[in-house]
């Protein structure tokens, strides 16, 4: 494996500014390594190798030129989920309804990533829109862990985890709705973070649940996923639910963690993220993180969030609601595949096969439970109940913020399970996302970082760390101490241990 594969983001665009590397070089050795270990992991759907080179070839000219970097993460390989809208290259969204499918626009966190150089490698394989916590949903086989070849990477961002995992690519950009960017980087020791809702534009992001998606970084380190928060926040007037509010300090907050110090910050643990449903691995890796968050100088006091409890239950009545509605449009009819148009058939007829045909067996679940949840004599009882209870986790979340900095907790409550091990049992997957959902409901900002391994399997447990609405500084700087001091402590980045000659023989 070539030595610019192990880099760091930061440090490759140093290193391409510097002129020690070009960006041709760096983008072409992640491009080797997908070749070389693609066929094992499945991380990507399609791979864009000339546009690549070509974006990479700009950004060497400019370096030539001794013009400026078009943003500090200029020339630095990227994976995108592809769930974000990309001209010229396919969105699928993991499904057969929109297989080929070649958008005529970007997204706009697409065109953000374009315009700072960074070099797009690719879309990632993930759930079919998004609907899973495994990636075992994708039309197009599943995810697999580089950290165990028999295991899930996480859902519904298992393509963008494993692509940083297996060293395929520095960065990339996923998508959480309940847990879709945290809890895959927990299960492959990686960083994730769903930034607050409205902080990263939606436009060109096609939807699952529109009052609860948000894109936002994955990255193998705390200042990666910061650096490329900059690149991808901020007001978008495309998109409605955009803040009109500038983009936290999160660079500038990781690199004050960074320094180790954190007197003065307040940490709550969330008494409710414990119990039956938590591996004893994972809540001692936990525990242990709180542990060193304490040696560097935080104030830990616990918390209780009491209607955490009920976020599960509203999230799935919630979020399969807007799945429902927003579906609606993949009918046969306007783009995507189209069954029964043979002149016989009614255009009732071709969207009920459309439909049949193109949508997995969990997406059919969860639009079905939405379009019941929604229907009437049942709206008040299921879908109205359950926002109210989502008002009611935001207003634990500011009475907790009212005395903490922070929130801490695992999470997820396991390590990566076996692929297939959960596929007939729908509430053991949903659990994948207990201790996530509340940050989505609530619309806060939450980060999940690595925090060693189970001692139960030798897999890797994440650390979850949520902070108030357009308040990431927080989390980013107490993520970043947290992450120096587990290097320290563990012999170096955790990442450097996944047993790669395994994941390139199977």
């Amino acid at each position: 494996m070539s030595d610019l594969t192990r880099r760091t983001a930061a440090e490759l665009a140093g290193m391409i500014q510097g002129r020690e590397v070009s960006a041709v070089e760096v983008a072409r050795a992640h491009l080797d390594r997908i070749a070389a270990v693609d066929h094992a992991v499945n991380a990507f759907l399609h791979v864009d190798g000339d546009g690549a080179l070509a974006a990479a070839a700009r950004v060497d000219e400019t370096v030539a030129a001794g013009g400026p970097p078009a943003s500090p993460l200029a020339g630095v390989p990227l994976a995108l989920k592809d769930v974000l809208t990309m001209s010229g290259l396919p969105t699928t969204c993991g499904s057969k309804i929109l297989e080929g499918w070649v958008p005529p626009y970007d997204a706009t966190v697409t065109a953000r990533l374009r315009n700072a150089g960074i070099v797009i490698l690719g879309k990632t394989n993930m759930d079919e829109f998004a609907m899973g916590s495994s990636t075992e949903n994708s039309a197009y086989g599943p995810t697999r862990n580089p950290w165990d070849l028999e295991r899930i990477p996480g859902g519904s961002g298992g393509g963008s985890s494993a692509s940083l995992a297996s060293f395929q690519a520095p960065l990339a950009i996923g998508t959480d709705t309940g847990g879709s960017i945290r809890q895959p980087a927990a299960v492959t020791g990686t960083v994730g973070v769903k930034p607050t809702y409205g902080g990263v534009s939606r436009y060109g992001l096609v939807a699952f649940s529109s009052s609860l998606d948000q894109a936002g970084p994955c990255a193998r380190t705390v200042l990666d996923a910061a650096l490329l928060h900059e690149v991808i926040g901020g007001h978008d007037p495309l998109d409605a639910t955009s803040i009109d509010a500038p983009v936290p300090p999160v660079v500038a907050a990781a690199r004050e963690g960074a320094g180790g110090d954190l007197r003065g910050v307040r940490i709550g643990v969330v008494r409710e993220f414990t119990g039956e449903w938590y591996q004893a691995g994972v809540l001692a890796a936990f525990q242990n993180a709180v542990a060193a968050l304490e040696k560097l100088g935080a104030e830990i006091v616990e918390v209780s969030c009491p209607h955490f409890d009920y976020g599960l239950s509203a999230y799935y009545l919630i979020a399969p609601s807007e799945a429902s509605s927003n579906l609606a449009r993949f009918d046969g009819m306007r783009y995507g595949l189209r069954v029964g148009d043979d002149g016989s058939a009614s255009a009732e007829q071709v969207m009920s096969l459309t439909r049949e045909a193109g949508f997995g067996a969990e997406v059919k679940r969860r639009i079905m439970i939405g379009t019941y949840a929604l229907s009437s004599g049942y709206y008040d009882a299921y879908y109205g109940q359950a926002q109210k209870v989502r008002t009611l986790i935001t207003r634990d979340f500011a009475a907790a913020f009212g005395n903490v900095d922070v929130l801490v907790s695992p999470t997820t409550p396991t390590t990566a399970f076996r692929i297939g091990e959960r596929v007939d049992d729908p509430m053991a997957m949903y659990r994948a996302d207990l201790c996530t959902i509340p940050a989505n409901l609530a619309g806060n900002a939450a980060i999940s970082v690595p925090c060693g391994l189970s001692d139960e399997d030798g897999l890797p447990v994440g650390l979850q760390i949520m902070a108030p609405a357009l308040q990431e500084q927080r989390m980013y700087r107490v993520g970043a101490a947290y992450e120096v001091a587990r290097d320290a402590a563990q012999g170096g980045p955790l990442i450097n241990r996944v047993p790669e000659l395994e994941m390139i023989t199977k």
